[in-house]
């Protein structure tokens, strides 16, 4: 089993810089990919970049394609999110997650397939004040 803990979220100025932290534990930290997912208040979750571990392949929502970038350290099995330009839009909470399978990365994240995360975090709110 994989425990997930988000930390770095808060209150934020439109146009500052953002990062979040996720810290993977556990008796065997068995996925092959791990990322990020965010539900904005009265919308669905959405996946918003995810980096696969092995080789380090990276994909990210459109919207925050650009002005946001995943990045991992393996030694510290804590995975980061940055964002620049925060919008009012980006207002969520943000979820850390894993999925077992790197196959199933697109999928989930990009196609919102999000059944097939496999481990999740408790969630960090980001509030973007404008």
């Amino acid at each position: 089993q994989v425990q997930l803990v988000e930390s770095g979220g808060g209150l934020v100025q439109a146009g500052d810089s953002l990062r979040l932290s996720c810290t993977a534990s556990g008796s065997a930290l068995d996925y092959d990919a791990i990322g990020w997912v965010r539900q904005a208040p009265g919308k669905e979750r959405e996946g918003v970049a995810c980096l696969v571990v092995r080789d380090g392949i990276t994909y990210y929502l459109d919207s925050m394609r650009g002005r946001s970038t995943i990045s991992g350290d393996k030694d510290k099995k804590t995975v980061y999110l940055e964002i620049n330009d925060l919008r009012s839009e980006d207002t969520a909470v943000y979820y850390c997650a894993a999925i077992r399978h790197a196959r199933m990365v697109v999928s989930a994240f990009l196609a919102n397939n999000l059944h097939l995360v496999d481990y999740w975090g408790t969630g960090i709110l980001v509030t973007v004040s404008s």
